[in-house]
């Protein structure tokens, strides 16, 4: 992954993002530095918290990455999977209704949501729920896409 372009964001831009991010996800950022970066050729552009690459934009939203939200764990937004599920999330599959175990019931369809492993409550990966949160648990389906995980290039990125 390529810079294109880094800045530090304004105390205006730094409240907005902080902000949304509590709104959305129930997470507080306690940051002193935040600086954005621009990449070529990615669909998304992260934000640096402290030099970690804790937030990304996905479709213009602000959401965190796996490393955020490892840093900083998600109250709201939370898919749990079981420990068969962990392999395949964390190599970018997207996540099938038998291998998640809980799933926060505010999830509505097309939210980004983290998806986090039971025993440890890590984050694996961060994906796009297809189905509300209280259908989210079951027999059979695809119910929520990959957007993010362990090992990708956005979560190798390093500055």
């Amino acid at each position: 992954m390529e810079v294109k372009s880094r800045h530090h964001l304004r105390s205006d831009e730094i409240r907005e993002l902080e902000s949304t991010l509590e709104d959305a996800l129930g997470v507080a950022l306690d940051g002193d530095t935040y600086e954005r970066v621009d990449l070529v050729d990615t669909e998304f552009d992260l934000v640096l918290v402290d030099g970690e690459p804790s937030v990304f934009f996905v479709d213009g939203e602000p959401f965190l990455t796996v490393r955020g939200a490892n840093t900083y764990p998600p109250q709201r937004r939370v898919v749990t999977v079981d420990a068969g599920a962990i392999q395949f999330v964390s190599d970018g599959a997207d996540v099938m209704r038998p291998g998640i175990v809980d799933a926060d019931e505010s999830i509505a369809p097309g939210d980004l949501v983290v998806i986090v492993e039971e025993t440890h409550d890590k984050a694996l990966a961060v994906g796009r729920a297809l189905e509300p949160g209280a259908d989210l648990t079951g027999d059979s389906g695809k119910v929520v896409e990959s957007v993010h995980y362990v090992g990708d290039d956005l979560y190798e990125f390093s500055v």
